[in-house]
């Protein structure tokens, strides 16, 4: 007894026969027995699907019936294309028919014209009167196969593109299938074998949401949004590509849509004609391609990698870096972490501190995560030093630094929190390296007489007048006595602003200047809290703190603290007593005299008991190591690290489209338009509509944007785009290059 096939059908496939189905989509046909693909042709392709139709039918797996009723086609040509394949074989059906004149006026060249009119959905008529050549001429060129039309495509809508509302019936027909939006079927079962991935096709579409953001496609490519990503995290499984996805977290970014989730309140399909593709992936799609990307630290190497890549593109950016700690906050239950004090809150708050290093102008060239926090010294000569010693170029060498003494390698700017002589010095002597911070002890205020107003011009371009003055300053004493720059900035107010640095071969205003652009930094912390969202979380989870990790024993601190409570009291009492005996009370009122001398020998009964207490505490601080090892804490004392994964990936997406719309920002500068005025102008650029209208003959996409709501704003857009198409880019896994212009009158 020969063994049954069951009658297993594809989704969305007609059934011919008991064994045979066929899925048509609109470019494509494929034959299956089972589930297994046997056959496929092009749609408009009739010379194969007369051949496979034959053989089928001489193979016993359909008959005539079946053939004629699911394609309505005529019972004769069914038997003129049998009987063909069982007298001259598969080759007679490729063969040209003998005799007949053939067309001569279409030459290799109109042909290709004429092909590329045909493929843009033009008919036959216009293609024609558009090429100034006979109708029939071009009849025959189509019958003969030297040209193609495109089957199912009217060709006005071909030419002008889909509108928005027959979009979303297409993709709210493609959820019985696939999915919302899953129309490139093929595709995606080929992808799910493992025998393909994405291919990016762009098709013509009017008033696509949020395309807008085509335009920081050049200024992502610039800043490195590719760079390095497929060698550093390695290649993903599936229907999306490495590019892809981080195409989308960018769009994501610079569109303000602040998390995974909430890309879900997008049409999907839209969003994915951004990518040249039929959807963007689903949230918790996106969310294992994110935690693929984060496998094995790859999301921290490729941070590396783009952070060496910024300062090699850009040495002068990195000869002056500013360092300050960011503490992130965290509202959840899975740990307590250690409480820091938050600046712009005033409280002291569970979190973690990231340290971030930017330039003068604030674009971020890496963080450093620091769960155990030993404070902004700490992290800067331990973690942050060592790296920009292998990273900065343009160092000077050995040699150069020999011949001048004051010469430095590069300059750190930081807050207060980083003043320490000690430091300075120690930066200075072991690697020349220049330091520039608040002076946190300044002396007396100087004579307003030796402040000078000198013009300044500031990183941003901004030009500034400061009152400025300079001396040297002397900071220890004894051994670790160190000279300094000490520049003071004298305020409308009559305040003294002083700083102090050991840059000692720079101008007293350039000391002014790369100072007081810190808050360039402090605005960077602003900015991408409000509208990037660093702050938020992108995965719920913890991981254990390895037990060699260093950490400040809680012994010795609590011992500190009380060290310095008995100190802080012993200084009042002496300070009492002091002030009692500078002016006792007259033995003329024995009352009063005898209070003081009783408050007098109570105050040096306490001295005395403070005093014993602080020699038994210091000689236990003596005793107690002041660092432990993660190891070696009680458990009450111990905590975990949130999750870096996804974060990581995130964060240097987040520091990608900073630099992109910072670029970007730039090109908008004007005597009218600031910095602030022009990120709001991008930020509406990147959510406004566009129509999307590839061309297919010169390999460009034209990106359409639609105008903005004043003039002024659209003037200054022209502007921008001009500026980007300059730029020619290509856009990522295809040959087109990105056009960009405004929608007017005339189109």
């Amino acid at each position: 007894m020969p063994q049954l096939i069951l009658p297993l059908i594809p989704e969305g496939a007609t059934q011919i026969s008991d064994l045979v189905t066929v899925y048509r989509s609109e470019d494509r046909w494929t034959y299956y027995m089972g589930l297994t693909p046997i056959y496929t042709h092009a749609a408009d392709d009739h010379r194969l699907f007369r051949l496979i139709t034959s053989m089928m039918i001489h193979a016993g797996t359909c008959r005539h019936k079946d053939i004629i009723e699911t394609f309505g086609i005529s019972k004769s040509n069914v038997n003129r294309a049998l009987k063909k394949l069982r007298e001259r074989g598969p080759e007679a059906f490729f063969q040209r028919k003998p005799g007949g004149r053939k067309g001569h006026i279409l030459k290799p060249q109109v042909l290709e014209q004429a092909q590329s009119l045909l493929d843009h959905g033009f008919t036959r008529h216009d293609a024609a009167q558009q090429l100034g050549v006979k109708l029939d001429t071009f009849r025959k060129a189509i019958n003969d196969g030297r040209l193609h039309e495109r089957p199912y495509v009217e060709a006005s809508k071909a030419r002008a593109g889909t509108d928005k509302s027959s979009r979303s019936a297409v993709d709210a027909a493609a959820a019985k299938g696939m999915g919302t939006a899953c129309t490139r079927v093929m595709d995606r079962a080929l992808a799910s074998i493992g025998q393909g991935e994405a291919q990016v096709r762009f098709e013509p579409c009017l008033d696509v949401p949020k395309a807008g953001v085509l335009c920081a496609v050049p200024a992502l490519l610039a800043n490195g949004i590719l760079e390095g990503a497929e060698k550093l995290l390695g290649k993903i499984r599936g229907y999306y590509t490495i590019f892809q996805i981080l195409l989308v977290l960018a769009f994501m970014t610079l569109c303000r849509i602040k998390t995974v989730e909430r890309l879900r309140e997008n049409p999907p399909g839209e969003f994915g004609k951004l990518l040249g593709l039929d959807r963007v992936p689903e949230a918790r799609c996106l969310r294992k391609k994110m935690d693929t990307l984060s496998e094995a630290n790859a999301a921290e190497i490729w941070a590396a990698h783009l952070s060496n890549h910024w300062m090699q593109a850009e040495p002068d950016a990195a000869g002056t870096l500013y360092v300050d700690g960011h503490v992130r906050v965290y509202h959840g239950k899975l740990t307590k972490l250690p409480r820091r004090y938050v600046t712009r809150q005033r409280l002291c708050l569970r979190g973690t501190t990231d340290y971030w290093v930017n330039d003068s102008i604030g674009r971020p060239f890496f963080l450093i995560e620091k769960p155990i926090d030993p404070g902004l010294i700490q992290v800067v000569e331990h973690d942050i030093v060592p790296r920009l010693l292998d990273e900065v170029p343009n160092q000077p060498d050995e040699k150069a630094l020999a011949a001048n003494a004051h010469l430095c390698r590069f300059v750190l700017v930081f807050d207060r929190e980083g003043y320490s002589p000690a430091f300075f010095a120690r930066m200075w002597r072991m690697h020349r390296i220049a330091c520039i911070t608040y002076h946190k002890h300044p002396a007396e205020p100087w004579p307003e007489s030796w402040f000078e107003e000198k013009t300044v011009i500031m990183p941003n371009g901004e030009t500034v007048t400061m009152r400025l003055a300079e001396m040297g300053s002397l900071l220890g004493s004894g051994k670790n006595a160190f000279w300094v720059r000490e520049v003071r900035k004298l305020t409308d107010s009559g305040h003294q602003t002083s700083l102090i640095s050991t840059a000692y071969d720079l101008p007293h205003t350039q000391l002014a200047v790369r100072m007081f652009s810190r808050w360039c930094q402090e605005n960077f912390f602003r900015y991408m809290k409000q509208h990037f969202e660093i702050d938020m979380l992108c995965e719920y989870g913890v991981v254990e703190i390895p037990d060699t990790e260093k950490v400040v024993n809680p012994s010795w601190r609590e011992l500190n603290r009380s060290r310095n409570q008995v100190q802080s009291r012993m200084r009042y009492r002496r300070a009492r007593f002091t002030e009692m005996t500078m002016h006792p009370e007259s033995e003329t009122n024995p009352e009063k005299y005898q209070k003081w001398l009783k408050r007098k020998s109570e105050l040096l009964e306490e001295i005395d008991q403070h005093e014993h207490q602080l020699v038994t505490l210091k000689a236990q601080l003596k005793q107690t190591p002041k660092h432990i090892t993660w190891g070696e804490l009680e458990d009450k004392d111990k905590f975990n690290r949130l999750l870096p994964g996804r974060k990581r990936l995130m964060d240097t997406v987040r520091m990608i489209a900073y630099r992109a719309e910072t670029a970007m920002a730039a090109m908008l500068l004007g005597p009218t338009v600031d910095m602030p005025d022009a990120r709001q102008l991008l930020q509406g650029l990147f959510v406004t509509d566009a129509d999307l209208i590839p061309d297919m003959e010169n390999n460009r996409l034209r990106v359409r944007i639609h105008n903005a709501s004043t003039p002024a704003d659209n003037r200054s857009i022209a502007s921008l785009l001009d500026e980007l198409n300059k730029a020619d880019i290509e856009y990522p896994g295809s040959n087109f290059r990105l056009t960009y212009e405004l929608v007017n009158s005339d189109i």
